[in-house]
């Protein structure tokens, strides 16, 4: 709502522009979800309280732990409301509205919270650590991850970076040739005419001494012409460019009435263009295909999958989901752990939306991730302010509605900035709870011998003799060296 108004009132107030920019609107977002779960978290809890909405804790279900837990028995739960609803209420502040991407984190997240919502709702009926069956929530979860996996198939999100760099050019010396010899009649005269004064000056520099193609100032001048080009709106010419092959992708933006009109469509063409009479000397821009899934670790490794790429992303959404449900069993565990993985998807959002930065890290470049900035730190805002009221000793517990939703929205800002391998580390704790309980079922079924005293993972060292706040601590620390190193494998490949 506010990027809407700043954008109306800019022309008379040009200081209202900083209101639009992303940065801000993030950290905006951050603050104003962090202050609305602050002020409506008391009357919250003291509902939940009220309408004994509290947390059941039964021997017979969790009787390794019933010492340890009998105190938060009846602690008010569903306290994942407040986290969805901070998200909400930030991103109708700060969020632009007419973002794909942002709308599907948030269908994503409020499914799953409807999800976790009615599981809550049914444990609180029936005084019964038993809400939905294992098939309904499966089915719920199916829903959500059906819906972002059948979006993402149809719906492109990857785009190749337009301008140009000192990267794209494979060879200078063909580059300044071709230029220099250009026929008026032909394609490459209606290039150089629009490259400005600037870089025909330097082409005519090099005229006289080639020695100087070496020289950086020369090259970021033809480079800075070349990038002049892709803006021009009278590039193409059907006879100019007759006989030369183009991208069929091409073909239908020139034949559209309306191509050329677009600035990104525009730089697209003209793009295309240069490559087609410049192909040893320009490098071909290429998006990697939305249903291929990169490898970290490696430059150009692209897994393609097609069709299977919605079945990938149902898979990624039940995991992560389930994985932080399983996490949510200490005071601040789960919602900390969450803020830490979704602030870091949030500056990977930032950075596969930015063409420069992209490029130079070899990230598939995705343009509208930007918002998805902005809905991380209005997740970031409203996880701190729940963890304000959850933190040791809890009052509220966030329950399937809060846990679902985190696990929604961490999936998917996976899935929609085209990072899906980098999960297992930005969200290694989940990981390593959820690998907890497959192999403690793996052992017992197998060997009728239990790995640890008890899964999840916190549960064996909390039996162990590590206090819970010891626990949460150590585990938030290792969270926190997850996400570093998932940051630090963005620049290994």
């Amino acid at each position: 709502m506010l990027y809407y108004l700043a954008e109306w009132l800019t022309p008379s107030f040009n200081i209202l522009n900083v209101l639009t920019y992303h940065t801000v609107r993030a950290g905006a977002s951050a603050i104003s979800a962090f202050l609305f779960c602050l002020l409506i978290g008391p009357p919250v809890i003291r509902y939940l309280r009220a309408r004994k909405l509290g947390q059941p804790i039964k021997k017979e279900h969790v009787a390794a732990l019933h010492e340890l837990h009998k105190g938060k028995s009846g602690t008010p739960t569903m306290g994942g409301i407040l986290i969805l609803t901070g998200v909400l209420f930030a991103l109708l502040l700060w969020g632009r509205l007419d973002n794909r991407l942002l709308w599907m984190a948030v269908i994503v997240c409020l499914i799953l919270g409807a999800v976790g919502f009615l599981d809550d709702y049914i444990k609180l009926i029936r005084k019964h650590n038993s809400g939905l069956s294992a098939r309904a929530k499966l089915t719920g979860q199916l829903v959500a991850g059906g819906i972002l996996g059948i979006w993402l198939y149809w719906s492109p999100i990857t785009a190749s970076p337009v301008n140009f760099s000192a990267r794209d050019v494979l060879d200078w010396q063909k580059l300044v040739q071709e230029l220099h010899h250009g026929n008026p009649n032909q394609a490459m005269a209606r290039i150089r005419e629009r490259m400005g004064p600037a870089s025909l000056g330097a082409l005519n520099a090099l005229q006289q001494d080639p020695a100087l193609i070496t020289d950086p100032g020369i090259r970021s001048t033809l480079l800075q012409g070349l990038n002049t080009v892709l803006s021009s709106a009278d590039l193409y010419d059907p006879d100019a460019w007759q006989g030369i092959e183009l991208p069929s992708s091409i073909e239908s933006l020139l034949n559209s009435a309306s191509g050329t009109e677009n600035l990104s469509d525009r730089k697209r063409i003209n793009r295309a263009l240069i490559e087609a009479v410049l192909p040893g000397a320009v490098a071909a821009s290429r998006a990697h295909s939305h249903t291929s899934i990169g490898v970290p670790g490696f430059k150009d490794l692209f897994i393609p999958l097609g069709p299977l790429y919605i079945l990938f992303v149902i898979f990624v959404i039940i995991s992560i989901s389930n994985a932080v449900n399983l996490t949510d069993g200490l005071d601040g565990l789960a919602a900390g752990a969450s803020t830490i993985s979704v602030i870091t998807y949030a500056g990977i959002a930032y950075i596969v939306s930015r063409a420069d930065w992209s490029r130079y890290l070899y990230l598939t470049f995705v343009p509208e991730a930007s918002e998805l900035f902005v809905f991380g730190g209005a997740v970031l805002g409203a996880g701190l302010g729940f963890l304000w009221y959850n933190c040791y000793p809890a009052q509220v517990f966030m329950g399937d509605t809060g846990s679902l939703s985190l696990g929604g929205a961490i999936g998917a800002m996976a899935l929609l900035t085209k990072q899906e391998l980098l999960l297992p580390v930005v969200a290694g704790l989940f990981v390593l709870e959820a690998l907890s309980v497959v192999l403690q079922v793996a052992s017992f079924k197998l060997t009728g011998k239990r790995l640890f005293r008890m899964a999840p993972l916190h549960h064996h060292f909390e039996i162990s003799g590590w206090q819970e706040t010891q626990v949460t601590t150590r585990f938030l620390i290792i969270a926190l060296l997850f996400s570093l190193m998932s940051l630090g494998a963005l620049k290994l490949r």
